[in-house]
């Protein structure tokens, strides 16, 4: 498999070069644990060939045994995506350019892998590898895509309770970019620790808004998408696209791989912050420059953990309603029209 390939060569060449690739940003992969990835993705490549093969029960026990080990491993590697897409997004540069081709490697791998299983997943229960349906006849012929149409109530009363959960967060900073205090910081206080940012991230604070909270902005207008018929069909004030069918992963990779990082962040983030309160978790690091206190900080964590690990649910909820009511079917399966109605 190519993107295993690719993965395993870049990985052994910085680990052999002792090249720095950062985890997080005070804490780099050693030489080992690149080779360990490294021979992972050479086995994730191996596991990907042998599914087109006719294998018996032990082979196949091996092949779903390597995709349901790897998967995991390169997802975590492609959890910091959304950071990168944001700090890129705000004009504030590139901290390592390792760590990016690191994080868009993994998002690579990790979206080619789940693809393969979920076919392989497919091929094993007897049916098509292609559409998920049973039928008769081959598996090459033309694809029947369902007309569009727009999530259920319930999912979307799901999403937007979800997306609830980025009012705090929100709040705070525009609070602080429109000249007020919060949490024990100063409007004052919170500009100078945030000098160093870019021309268009000022630019924003001088009206009044955060660039996360105008990234959260653009992941609801995601979320949108997936719920309504203009995600699906592309509409008027797209021009030339106008009318066109949306091809269905457009929206379905960036929706997974943020939801993916964004739930993970924010899960932790909640349950990080009232152990620390309680004393269970060593408390976080305050930043003296800003004049923040242990409380306002913790407050701040649990705010974070609500606004991220909300629009991550959030995404995963319009994402799954999104991928059942435009999954296409073979020409030589039941025709769309005739399947019961998705109710996600």
């Amino acid at each position: 498999m190519t993107c295993g390939a690719a993965y395993a060569v870049v990985e052994a060449t910085w680990a052999v070069t002792g090249t720095a690739v950062p985890f997080t940003p005070h804490i780099r992969y050693s030489p080992a644990v690149q080779l360990i990835l490294a021979g992972l993705a050479v086995a994730a490549g191996v596991a990907c060939r042998a599914t087109g093969r006719q294998l018996g029960r032990p082979g196949r026990t091996a092949v779903g045994g390597a995709l349901v080990l790897t998967v995991p491993v390169f997802a975590m590697g492609a959890t910091s995506l959304p950071a990168y897409v944001v700090t890129l997004a705000a004009g504030s540069g590139l901290e390592s350019a390792t760590g990016l081709a690191h994080v868009l490697l993994s998002t690579a791998l990790t979206a080619a892998l789940a693809l393969v299983a979920l076919s392989y997943r497919r091929r094993l229960t007897g049916r098509c590898p292609r559409c998920g349906q049973q039928h008769a006849g081959g598996h090459d012929g033309p694809l029947v895509h369902p007309g569009a149409t727009t999530a259920s109530r319930r999912t979307r009363r799901l999403a937007y309770l979800l997306m609830c959960g980025l009012l705090p967060w929100a709040g705070v900073k525009t609070v602080w970019t429109l000249g007020g205090d919060a949490l024990g910081i100063t409007a004052e206080k919170w500009r100078e620790s945030n000098s160093g940012g870019s021309e268009v991230a000022k630019a924003l604070a001088e009206v009044g808004i955060d660039v996360t909270v105008l990234a959260a902005g653009l992941g609801f207008f995601l979320l949108a998408g997936l719920m309504y018929p203009w995600g699906q069909v592309f509409p008027r004030w797209t021009l030339f696209l106008s009318g066109r069918r949306v091809p269905r992963l457009l929206p379905l990779v960036p929706a997974w791989l943020t939801a993916l990082g964004l739930s993970v962040y924010g899960v932790f983030l909640i349950v990080y912050a009232p152990l620390a309160a309680l004393g269970m978790l060593p408390a976080p690091r305050l930043d003296t420059d800003l004049g923040a206190t242990l409380s306002g900080t913790l407050w701040l964590a649990a705010f974070g953990g609500t606004a991220f690990g909300g629009l991550g649910f959030a995404l995963l909820t319009a994402a799954r309603s999104y991928a059942a009511r435009t999954r296409p079917v073979c020409a030589t399966a039941t025709p769309p029209e005739a399947r019961p109605p998705d109710t996600r």
